[in-house]
């Protein structure tokens, strides 16, 4: 490009390439040329005009320069025209997504489909010419179905002008021709046309069966549709049978459905009238009877005469359909289930509770609906009577929120059979329950079970301590009276007291039990606050009545029941009342350390009464949840007491051992360990039993402070002390009220008994990682024991003990290995020598492998369309919004202008209207001058 401004560089341009304007040629002288030629020129000229134009704009081209320049080669995108590229786009689009755009959401369109209609090249004649043609060949389809005169009508090939009706049948068209010479019809015709069926003698019978003809069709059609009904006219008289037989029973049938006094005497009836028959069939009654009416205008008991006539008949009759239809129907059933079925659901019972008391244990949040996509069983709508069994479903489900866990089971209760009013039997049964309950309760606290008795089996025997009735003892009043039916419902224990004053101990549960009927949720607005404030009340008792001196196992165990079924209703209640309590525990627990661990006038250790609670919360509550909002406190409480408490007689000793038999039974499930009863279980040992050992030769690392201290030496068991006493069920009641002592008796029991619970612990806690660490030491004790005094009874609770242990412990040993750094490969010595392939390509293109080469290709080219298909796309969408804009530019500035039109009528037509005022005004004024 020369230099100069790019009007110079224009002209220069133009003059370089012949198209600068030339002077007019000379008149006359005009070249004659063609069309095609002067076509030619302006192709090239325009041609021309384009390079001068691309040459003049050096932004219109775009080079990309070349890092190694190499002469000879031809590259392909070196040059590029990306505003010509990009005005080719844009009108490619218009053409493809403007169309598209404009029909958008639109329901139909008209699409002609006429032959030629888009061919531009083709002649608007030749066009019609070849429409006129296909019309001609669509009609000439439908040409063989028209019967025109001209065509002649065939049938298999022959000429239907030809054929006459009678040929086939044997008939001459001619009457003379039929006949013989006495003018007779032939023989033949008379077989054949008369009698014969139009059947020729002589067919083939091998031939295919011959086609029927409408006549044949229409009488087979009708002898079939003449058997059918005949078949139903049968079938009605079947019925109609049958019908008469019934009602010919009806009186019998009658006589079963009601009772005598509806039913017609036999004697004085005939028979009955048939409703089902007409009035001439039926059969009258040929006495007058009487018939009690139970619907109808007359009174029960009322006898209207039976006449002779058929009306009456037909009256009675009615009264018989009246009555059954004021009869009391029976109601439908569900379908009894199959015993498989039964046993389906209970496996599913327990498999859904099983995996929610998993989940709790486990710590898991529940999400709310079941694993296996079960619907939650619906409960029963609840009935004056209930117990608030099922009932109050927000704040039973409330119990799962504050981590309560699902609370109790559904058991039926046992005392809901207690009132006056029942059988003797159900009676009798219950003193029995009763009877059996107390003695397994004194078996608990006060056996004298011989030693075999105090095996592995024990625990679960004491899990059923406090679900039982005690032991026999005296009631409140020893004078019973008659109980009313009807008692307020307290708020407070003294209120509740003073109800209960003056009666019987056994009397106790069924006030209870009428009290909460009396006050049921659903009988009144208040009631369920009322039975909020009694369960504590109830627990309160509990309380009162297992406390010294005279404690009343067999009243704690009637109340359980009700208990159990107020806290399964109200969890978030029953949850409160006890951490109450065992905050009041925890309290005095305090204050009595705080007063001396070891003086004898604090308080530290459990009595009956706490006892008896804590005992309570293990059965109402679920003990392997892994967090519970009652169950978690306690264990802790009772870690605290087998932890600061200090042993300071047989008292404090039988508490610890039961607070470890509790410890035992709460993790039954879960197989917790609670460290604080193993170390208990270890001292009790130490502290009773004769042994060499001192605090500073202890086994392991557990706390013994009063080891060596003058109480517990005094407490200790010499060898001679342990000559031919046999250990027992220990009589805890007797050792927890303080009565006894220097019991050797007493001492061996609980002996045994620490024992026992040694063994049974480490067999719980065979899964913990630390079972070695945790029970050598208590192997180690047991072992230097001096036994050489031992009855036969406690020599083999020992020996079972220390073998049971050493087995655990060895099997503990070859299952547990210790831990080992993560295997794998050696990493080999860092090398720095140039890794040379002979076969290396430097250019990725030519790789020696060909599929390798040949996917590495294909990914290659599938990238490169990928991106270029996605920067197509951007493109279409910035086209289509610009697109979108400028029409809604056209239809807003169209809108305005519209806007703008109007408002300048309206303007002007305001202006006329206000000149036209003020003229008119003038014209006034003018007016009242004159």
């Amino acid at each position: 490009m020369g230099k100069g401004s790019q009007l110079s560089q224009l002209k220069a341009a133009l003059q370089n390439s012949g198209l600068a304007r030339k002077s007019q040629s000379k008149r006359g002288e005009k070249r004659k040329r063609d069309s095609a030629s002067e076509g030619k020129d302006g192709q090239r000229r325009q041609d021309k005009l384009d390079k001068i134009v691309q040459d003049l704009n050096p932004f219109e081209v775009k080079v990309t320069r070349l890092k190694h320049d190499v002469g000879g080669r031809k590259l392909k995108g070196v040059t590029g025209r990306p505003g010509l590229t990009k005005q080719v786009g844009i009108e490619t689009r218009k053409k493809t997504l403007l169309p598209e755009l404009d029909t958008r959401n639109k329901a139909g369109s008209f699409v002609d489909r006429r032959f030629g209609e888009n061919d531009p090249g083709m002649a608007p004649e030749d066009r019609m010419l070849e429409r006129f043609t296909r019309e001609r060949q669509q009609a000439s389809k439908g040409a063989l179905f028209n019967l025109d005169d001209d065509v002649e009508l065939t049938h298999y090939g022959q000429s239907l002008s030809m054929m006459d009706d009678f040929d086939d049948t044997g008939m001459k068209l001619s009457d003379e021709e039929g006949e013989d010479d006495h003018g007779r019809i032939d023989a033949e015709i008379v077989s054949r046309g008369h009698f014969g069926g139009f059947a020729d003698d002589d067919e083939d019978p091998d031939a295919p069966p011959r086609k029927k003809n409408k006549a044949e069709v229409m009488a087979e059609v009708i002898a079939k549709s003449k058997e059918h009904k005949h078949l139903r006219h049968l079938e009605r008289e079947r019925d109609d049978a049958l019908r008469q037989t019934l009602d010919d029973e009806f009186g019998d049938i009658r006589g079963l459905l009601f009772s005598n006094q509806y039913a017609i005497p036999s004697g004085d009836r005939d028979t009955l009238p048939n409703r089902a028959s007409s009035g001439s069939n039926s059969i009258p009654i040929g006495k007058r009877t009487a018939i009690p009416i139970v619907q109808g205008g007359a009174e029960d008991g009322d006898h209207i005469p039976v006449q002779d006539e058929e009306s009456k008949s037909d009256d009675d009759y009615d009264k018989f359909v009246r009555e059954l239809a004021f009869d009391k129907r029976s109601k439908p059933t569900n379908r009894l289930k199959t015993e498989e079925e039964i046993a389906e659901e209970e496996k599913e019972k327990l498999e859904t509770a099983e995996r929610a008391r998993l989940r709790r244990m486990r710590g898991e949040e529940d999400d709310g609906s079941d694993e296996e996509g079960h619907k939650k069983a619906k409960r029963r709508v609840a009935q004056a009577d209930d117990l608030d069994d099922g009932l109050d479903l927000g704040e039973n489900s409330l119990g799962l929120d504050y981590g309560l866990g699902e609370g109790l089971g559904q058991e039926d209760e046992h005392d809901s059979e207690s009132e006056e009013d029942e059988d003797e039997d159900e009676d009798e049964d219950d003193e029995e329950q009763s009877e059996e309950d107390e003695s397994a309760f004194e078996s608990d606290l006060e056996g004298n079970d011989s030693p075999e008795d105090l095996g592995v089996g024990e625990t679960k025997e004491q899990a059923e301590l406090s679900a039982r009735p005690a032991k026999k003892t005296n009631p409140i009043k020893s004078t019973s009276k008659e109980l009313p039916f009807i008692f307020p419902c307290p708020e407070t224990h003294e209120e509740f007291l003073e109800i209960v004053d003056g009666l019987d101990g056994s009397q106790i549960p069924v006030v209870v039990h009428r009290i909460r009927v009396r006050y049921h949720p659903s009988l009144g607005v208040d009631y369920k606050e009322k039975l909020h404030a009694f369960l504590p009340v109830l627990l309160d008792h509990v309380l009162y009545a297992s406390s010294p001196p005279t404690p009343s196992y067999r009243l704690v165990a009637g109340l359980f029941p009700h208990i159990k079924a107020l806290a399964t209703t109200y969890p978030v209640i029953a949850a409160e009342a006890f951490i109450s309590k065992l905050t009041l525990m925890q309290k005095n627990l305090s204050r009595g350390l705080a007063r001396g661990p070891t003086s004898p006038e604090a308080k530290t250790w459990p009595g009956p009464a706490e006892l008896a609670l804590l005992r309570l919360i293990g059965i109402l509550w679920s003990t392997s949840d892994l967090e519970h909002g009652v169950v978690t406190p306690t264990f802790l409480l009772m870690g605290q007491y087998l932890a600061q408490c200090r042993v300071r007689s047989l008292a404090d000793m039988a508490s610890g051992l039961f607070l470890c038999t509790l410890c035992l039974q709460y993790t039954e499930l879960s197989k917790r360990l609670v460290p604080e009863a193993v170390n208990f279980l270890n001292n009790a040992l130490l502290y009773l039993c004769a042994h060499d050992l001192h605090t500073s030769l202890l086994p392991g690392s557990f706390p013994s402070p009063d080891l060596n201290s003058d109480i517990v030496n005094a407490m200790r068991l010499t060898p001679n002390q342990f000559y031919g006493v046999k250990p027992k069920r220990p009589n805890l009641l007797a050792a927890l009220s303080g009565e006894i002592e220097d019991d050797v008796q007493t001492k061996v029991d609980l002996v045994g008994m620490a024992m026992t619970l040694v063994l049974q612990v480490a067999v719980n806690l065979t899964a913990l990682e630390g079972f070695i660490e945790l029970f050598e030491p208590t192997l180690d004790i047991l072992e230097k024991l001096n036994q050489d005094k031992y009855s036969e009874g406690l020599k083999k609770l020992h020996s079972q003990s220390v073998d049971g242990l050493t087995r655990m412990l060895k099997v503990s040993r070859q299952t547990r290995h210790p831990l080992h750094l993560q295997a794998h490969k050696p990493i080999p010595i860092a090398t720095y020598i140039p890794k040379f392939d002979e076969g290396h390509r430097w250019s990725k293109r030519h790789d020696p492998d060909a599929e390798r080469n040949a996917a590495a290709k294909l990914r290659a080219q599938y990238k490169e369309e990928r991106r270029g298909a996605m920067r197509e796309l951007r493109k279409d969408n910035r086209f289509l919004a610009s697109e979108k804009a400028k029409r809604q530019m056209e239809k807003d500035r169209a809108y305005n202008e519209r806007m703008r039109k109007v408002e300048g009528s309206i303007t002007e037509e305001r202006h006329e209207e206000k000149l036209y005022e003020k003229e008119k005004m003038k014209q006034k004024r003018r007016a009242g001058k004159k």
